[in-house]
C-alpha cells in the first residue's frame, strides 16, 4: 500500500472519536498500521478497528494513558504487535471546567493527569526504541487554550502549556538520535460537543476566528499525517496551530 505513511507503525492514544478517530483513519488511508488505545469508547473503538480491516490494520487496545504502569505495557504492546513504533501520537485528553474559585483538587488533577502525565507516560516508555532506531516522530496534541488561556479552563489551559513546554524540551533531548517532536495546537473544533453549543454561543465563538467556521477533525488529522511524514523530516521542537486565525503569535 502506498501513501505518505507507507510502512509506518503509529501508536496514537484517544483514537476513538473526534480528532482522535479523524487521525486513525488518515493514518491508515495514507498507508500506516496503526495501534489505538481508548478507555471507555469500547464500542466505538472496535467499530472502527472493523471498518479500517481489523486488527492488522487498525487494533483497538483498552489503555489509560494517566497510568504510568499501563503506558509501559501499552508501548511493549505495540512493540510486539508492530515489530516497532515509528509515530507517537498523544492525543488523550479530557476537559472539567470551572471557574478558579469552584475548581476543585479532583477537577485540576484529573485534567492534568490526563492531559499532560500521559504524555509523559507514553514518551518515556516509547522513545528508548525510537532513538534505538535512529527514526521517530512523537506528535503531541496540545491546544490554542495552551497558548493564550482562557476564562473557566486554568486546569486544561495549563495542561496544554505544559505540553507545548515538554514538545520542546523533548526536540532538543533527541534531535541527535534523529527523533522528533512537535506539536499541534488546534482552535474550535466541529465535535459532538460543539454541535451541542447555543446558536448565539457558536456565533460568538465564531466572530473570533478569521476563516469564520470550526475546523473539521479531518483538518487537524492531515497536519498530523503531514508531522508524521518524512516531508516533515526538518521540523522539531514546533507548535503548529490550525485555528482558522484565531491565533496569531
Amino acid at each position: 500500500m502506498g501513501g505518505l505513511l507507507a510502512g509506518k507503525r503509529v501508536l496514537l492514544t484517544g483514537g476513538s472519536r473526534g480528532i482522535g478517530k479523524a487521525m486513525v483513519e488518515a493514518f491508515v488511508a495514507q498507508g500506516a498500521r496503526v495501534l489505538f488505545t481508548y478507555r471507555s469508547s469500547a464500542e466505538a473503538a472496535k467499530a472502527l478497528e472493523s471498518q479500517l480491516g481489523g486488527p492488522s490494520v487498525a487494533m483497538a487496545v483498552q489503555s489509560d494513558a494517566a497510568s504510568y504502569d499501563q503506558a509501559e505495557k501499552l508501548v511493549q504492546r505495540a512493540l510486539e504487535e508492530m515489530g516497532g513504533i515509528d509515530v507517537l501520537v498523544n492525543n488523550a485528553g479530557i476537559t472539567k471546567d470551572a471557574l478558579l474559585l469552584r475548581m476543585t483538587e479532583e477537577q485540576w488533577d484529573a485534567v492534568l493527569q490526563t492531559n499532560l502525565k500521559s504524555v509523559f507516560n507514553l514518551t518515556r516508555h516509547a522513545v528508548r526504541p525510537m532513538m534505538k532506531q535512529r527514526n521517530g516522530a512523537i506528535i503531541n496534541i496540545s491546544s490554542v487554550v495552551g497558548l493564550f488561556g482562557n476564562a473557566g479552563q486554568a486546569n486544561y489551559a495549563a495542561s496544554k502549556a505544559g505540553i507545548i513546554g515538554f514538545t520542546k524540551s523533548v526536540a532538543k533531548e533527541l534531535g541527535s538520535r534523529n527523533v522528533r517532536c512537535n506539536a499541534i495546537a488546534p482552535g474550535f473544533v466541529q465535535t459532538e460537543m460543539t454541535e451541542q453549543l447555543p446558536k448565539e454561543t457558536v456565533e460568538q465563538f465564531l466572530n473570533n476566528v478569521p476563516l469564520r467556521r470550526f475546523a473539521a477533525p479531518e483538518e487537524i488529522a492531515d497536519v498530523a499525517v503531514f508531522l508524521a511524514s518524512d516531508m516533515a523530516r526538518y521540523i522539531t521542537g514546533q507548535v503548529l496551530s490550525v485555528c482558522g486565525g484565531l491565533y496569531m503569535g
